[in-house]
């Protein structure tokens, strides 16, 4: 699938429809959509000296085949989605809601890399009445997702 058409399948369906990923290279690829970036601490990750140590874990690690999803969220930088245990052509997705109402107008995703078995997102900034849910998704389909924070 090329990025051109993933961007739109991500676009019109929403990071819920997400990822039927085939990573190009070894690398873990970061994609994102809707107006993701349109706020502050948005493109940057959580090891960012200015949140580094802010975040704390909110909800219950969720599970799907053996592998982990974790939601982490700072009152000083917003939140971001970590997966642990995982395979091949998965990747952790942040969404963000402008409204707090649920319905994602932005959203972040990280493959995850060859040889490595996790991944991270960039932070997703869901203060000030934003909120924001973290996803886990193999092969096209949504495994695991936390509520909306």
């Amino acid at each position: 699938m090329s990025r051109r058409s993933f961007t739109t399948l991500l676009a019109t369906g929403g990071a819920a429809a997400v990822l039927a990923l085939t990573p190009v290279s070894a690398q873990a690829a970061p994609f994102q959509g809707g107006n993701y970036g349109a706020y502050g601490m948005e493109g940057q990750y959580p090891t960012i000296s200015s949140c580094s140590g802010t975040f704390g874990q909110v909800g219950a690690t969720r599970y799907a085949e053996g592998m982990a999803l974790k939601y982490f969220y700072s009152s000083k930088c917003g939140s971001f989605a970590r997966i642990e245990n995982s395979r091949a052509n998965c990747a952790a997705v942040l969404e963000r809601s402008d409204s707090g109402a649920g319905r994602a107008d932005g959203w972040v995703s990280e493959t995850v890399d060859s040889g490595i078995t996790y991944a991270c997102t960039k932070i997703g900034n869901n203060l000030n009445g934003r909120v924001s849910r973290a996803l886990l998704a193999c092969d096209g389909h949504v495994l695991a997702q936390t509520g909306w924070y």
